[in-house]
């Protein structure tokens, strides 16, 4: 009876997974990253934050895009209320830069260097010599691949 109750006070403190943040996503949350592509994204973000090729939270990638920054968009897709990220698919369409969504804010947060939850990213195109630019042209690939036409 002990061991029962150590086994459910360590499932409450587990981080919640995959499957479970999913289905606190958004409506508008197309094209969705896959599990193995968000442990991607999360290694590609956090290789990118250390390198400075990122722009951290809404207001920052909006700047970056009316400035020209190009690149790859990563939007957190359990953002309440959407209106705070729902104009940035349409923005990032006009200005031809590739989004795709994570399923958790806390995480992108986590992976984007802050303490803070980070509701979107925008890994600019990196200059030569990165070292996860392998992981950046698969995930922009993967990005581009959606047409929301098909929908």
């Amino acid at each position: 009876m002990g061991s029962d109750d150590k086994e459910k006070t360590s499932s409450k403190n587990d981080p919640p997974s995959y499957e479970e943040r999913v289905r606190h996503v958004n409506i508008i949350s197309k094209p969705l990253a896959s599990k193995k592509s968000t442990k991607k994204i999360h290694k590609l973000v956090k290789k990118a934050s250390s390198k400075k090729h990122i722009r951290r939270g809404v207001k920052e990638v909006v700047k970056g895009l009316r400035k020209g920054d190009k690149g790859l968009a990563i939007i957190a897709a359990d953002i309440y209320p959407v209106d705070v990220v729902s104009h940035l698919p349409v923005l990032l369409e006009e200005n031809d830069v590739p989004y795709i969504f994570v399923p958790s804010k806390q995480d992108l947060g986590a992976a984007a260097s802050t303490k803070r939850p980070t509701s979107c990213v925008l890994i600019k195109t990196p200059k030569a010599n990165f070292d996860a630019q392998d992981i950046y042209d698969t995930m922009i690939k993967e990005a581009k691949s959606y047409d929301p036409t098909k929908e």
